[in-house]
This record gives structure tokens, sequence and C-alpha cells, in this order.
């Protein structure tokens, strides 16, 4: 005979790094069954035909395999349970049967045994010469039953069937050995089984019809509720493949489920008004960027036709000199515009941490011809995470803005909070010019806004300063506000809040 040699697995070990093999295997397999069904229909493409492709078919198949999953567990669970509750009955009455006759039987009192009892079927005792020492009516001339184990006394339970008394049904049969004035003997008790193949045949009928019906029914209620569930999703689907660039103002429809779909619909709006927002600021942006590019180039090609039709040279040096400034204007206007261009692109910061009050020391005593002078008190070793450059940009822009209305002082004043928990730096540019009113000092960071449009040309501003100053500050994760003077009095005050490195 071949020997068969069952390996035991030994206790896992760790990897190289560290990480247990049961753990790596554990992972591998479920990666193996997260791919099964892409190398199933790989494999065999005309399952591909016969795979749900939507949502709606995919939980249908779903539930319906679940279910009958379930039923199956469920219907053998239950014929199981039936068979050995009538097994264990029947089993009983011809155990306590069989146990009444062979006490009789071990008296030497066969000759007192009643008929069996309501539920047996037979009884029979054969003696240990393979005689028929008693037998139940039904089982006259029927010969000895065989001993599965003669001469060895105790009780063992079979199931037959005896072909003289009913051959359709089982026999639960308990054979019961024992001690007689004869001998040893054997008495054989048998209950019919046909109560339970009966259940049995009327369970497994009622399974085999209810089953499909009720499968039937699940994946129908599935199919609708699903569908119902689903149809908002389709109507949000159907009307955001209609929205183009021109209908932003469109919006999906809300379902009152207040459930997913509902939020997700919310949010898809959401959306879109973000997006009309941006469209609306976009095209905004582009009107005023051409009214402003206008102005200048109107000008520059008035001044260099003004220069081509004049023939005096002595007024060409004027001329050319209004035309450079025009230039110049529009270099600046250009590049403001390229910023908020990069801004709006929200591309990534380069930033690394820096002395906040070296880069304004730097930036303020770095300018040349200011109108009023500029005084600096500066907390020292402010450091802030940040672009030098565009942080640089901020403090040139707020310096230019106070220089512009300032009447004979610009005070710049650094220093650190404690009124987060990482600390914040607080930058602030005063002016004593005529100040900001209550009522504008939010419309001065929209971009193109003029308080004093006239004024603000004369001094060269496209009233694009403190709009690029504001988005590179929100840009930093910091604030940029206007507010009052300093204990009431005369100017304007622009505040700078950035979260420093370090606590202070």
């Amino acid at each position: 005979m071949a020997e068969t040699v069952v390996e035991r697995p030994g206790p896992r070990g760790r990897g190289k790094d560290g990480e247990r093999e049961g753990d790596r295997d554990g992972e591998r397999v479920r990666v193996a069954l997260r791919a099964l069904p892409g190398r199933v229909l790989r494999r065999w493409p005309a399952l591909r035909r016969l795979w749900p492709t939507t949502v709606r078919a995919r939980a249908t198949v779903g539930a319906s395999v679940v279910v009958a999953a379930a039923l199956a567990l469920a219907s053998f669970a239950l014929l199981g349970l039936l068979e050995a509750n009538l097994l264990r009955n029947a089993e009983n009455d011809a155990r306590r049967q069989a146990e009444t006759v062979a006490q009789l039987a071990a008296a030497g009192k066969l000759g007192r045994a009643r008929p069996p009892a309501r539920g047996i079927d037979f009884v029979q005792v054969v003696g240990a010469d393979g005689r028929v020492l008693f037998a139940s009516p039904n089982l006259a001339g029927v010969p000895a039953f065989p001993p599965t184990v003669p001469g060895v006394p105790g009780t063992r339970f079979h199931t037959w069937r005896v072909r003289p008394l009913d051959g359709e049904y089982r026999q639960r049969v308990v054979q019961v050995v024992t001690e007689t004035p004869d001998g040893m003997a054997t008495v054989y008790a048998g209950a019919s089984l046909r109560d339970a193949d009966a259940a049995d045949d009327t369970t497994t009928a009622a399974l085999v019809i209810g089953m499909p019906l009720l499968l039937a029914t699940v994946a129908l209620v599935t199919w609708r509720v699903t569908g119902h569930a689903l149809r908002p999703v389709e109507e949000i689907r159907a009307e955001v493949a209609e929205i183009s660039d021109r209908g932003l103002h469109r919006r999906v429809p809300v379902p009152a489920t207040r459930d997913e779909v509902a939020r997700l619909a919310e949010t898809m709006n959401a959306t879109l008004d973000r997006l009309e927002a941006s469209g609306i600021r976009q095209q905004q942006f582009i009107a005023d960027a051409s009214h402003e590019l206008r102005s200048p180039i109107t000008v520059l090609r008035t001044q260099l036709e003004v220069a081509l039709a004049v023939q005096d040279p002595e007024l060409w040096p004027e001329l050319i000199s209004g035309a450079l400034e025009d230039i110049e204007r529009l270099q600046h206007l250009t590049a403001d515009l390229l910023l908020l261009a990069r801004i709006d692109a929200a591309q990534p910061v380069v930033a690394a941490p820096l002395d906040l009050t070296d880069l304004v020391r730097e930036v303020v005593e770095g300018r040349l011809g200011d109108r009023v002078p500029v005084r600096l008190r500066l907390e020292p070793d402010v450091e802030v995470t940040a672009g030098a450059l565009w942080l640089g940009r901020i403090v040139t822009n707020l310096v230019d803005n106070a220089q512009r209305y300032a009447e004979g002082r610009v005070d710049v004043t650094l220093r650190t909070t404690n009124d987060t928990r990482r600390g914040t730096a607080v930058l602030e540019v005063v002016d004593d010019g005529p100040g900001v009113p209550a009522a504008d000092r939010e419309r001065i960071f929209e971009r193109f806004t003029r308080l004093d449009d006239s004024r603000s040309r004369d001094h060269g501003g496209a009233g694009l300063g403190l709009a690029i100053a504001r988005d590179l500050s929100t840009h930093h994760g910091g604030t940029l506000t206007a507010e009052g003077g300093v204990g009431g009095a005369a100017g304007a005050r622009m505040v700078l809040r950035l979260p420093t490195t370090r606590r202070p």
C-alpha cells in the first residue's frame, strides 16, 4: 500500500524586510482574487457578453446570487435538521422496544412479549445458533437477521430496507445483544422511516418550487428598487451631459430624498456655481484687461502718428519720451496680467523657510525715488515659510500703494502674535493719506478697481496691485485686509497676516 505523507506547515517566519510570510501570502491571494474576474473574461471572451455591465444589473445579479447561496445553505440545513430529528424519534422508539424485549429475553419470558408498540414495524429475537426465538406477526417466515457483531452484548443502530415489510421505505433498526438462560440472543426492533422520507420529499419539492419563485421575486424587487434609486443619478448625468460652456447657469435636479444621491446633486450644483462664477470672473477679467490695454495702446499710437506727422526734429525727443512711458506702462500691466494668470492657475509655491524681517528690510531699503520716506519698525527673526519672490512682490505692492496716496509719511511695522498655536506674523503698512472708506475696504482688493479713477491713472496704477497682493497672500495661507488709521487717525492701514514657521 502506498504511503501518503502529509506535510504540516511549520511556523511562519519573517522576510528580510520584517514582514511575515503569511501576510505576504495573504496579500498575494487577495490580489489574485481581485484579478480573477478580469482573467476569466479574457480567457473566455464569450462570458463578456453575459457579464453585467450596469450598476443596476450587477446589483440584481449580486443580490440574487447572495440570496441563492443563503437559500441553498438554509435548505441543506433544514433538510439535515428535519432528517436528524425524525431519525432520532424513530431510533428512540425502536430502542425502547428492543430494550423491553431484551429484558424479557434475559428473564426467559419471551412468551409474555406483547405485539410491537405504535410506531414499531417489527421485532425479531435471534438466538446464538441463528434460530428465530421470537418474531412479530408481520415477520412470520422471514429468516433471521444476521447480527453485525455476533455474541458481543450492547446496542447498535442500523438503517435497512426490510423487503417483506415495506420495500419503498427505510427502517431504522436497533440491535440489542443480551444474555438469556439459553445463551446469547440478539433482539431487533425496527421503526419505519416513511414519515422522514415523506417529510424529506415534501420539503424538497417545496424548496424546488419555492426557491426559483423567491429568487425571481428578489431579482425583480432588486431590479425595480435599484432602478428607482438610480433614476435621479441618470437625470443628473443627462443634465450634466447637456451643460456646455455657454450653459453654466443650468443646474441638476436635486431629489427630495435627502440621501447620498441628493448630496451628490447638491455637490454637483455647488461645483457648477463655482464654475459659473469662475467663468463670469474670467469674462470680466478679459473685458477689464482689454479695456486697460486699449488706453495705453491708443495713446502710444497717437504719439507715434504725431511724431510721424511732425517734421520738426526738436519735438521728436519729447514725443518719443512719452511713447516710452506708455510702453513701460504696458510692460508693467502685461507683467501683472501674467502674474494673475499664474495665480489663477494655482501654480504651486516654491516655499522655503525665510526671515521675513530681512526680506522686508531688503525690499524697502532697495527702493529708489520714493516720494515720501518709509520708516521701519521690524521685530527681529520673524521666520515664515513662503516663496521669497512672491512674498517680496506683496511687500512691494503694499508699499507702492501707500506711496501713491501718502502725504508725508509711510510706516512699515512687523510684529508677531500668539493668537494661534504656531504664531502669526503681522505686517502693517500705514500711510497718512485720505484713507479708505469702510464701505470700500473689500472692494479695493477686486481687480481693476480704482476708488479715484482719474487720480489712479495719473499715478500709473491699473487697479491690480492690491488684488495681486491679496491673491498671493491667500496662496501662502495668509490674509490681507484694509483697516482704518491707528487710533482713529486719517490714512489707510494694510495688514498682512502669515503663519510663522516656529512658535514665537
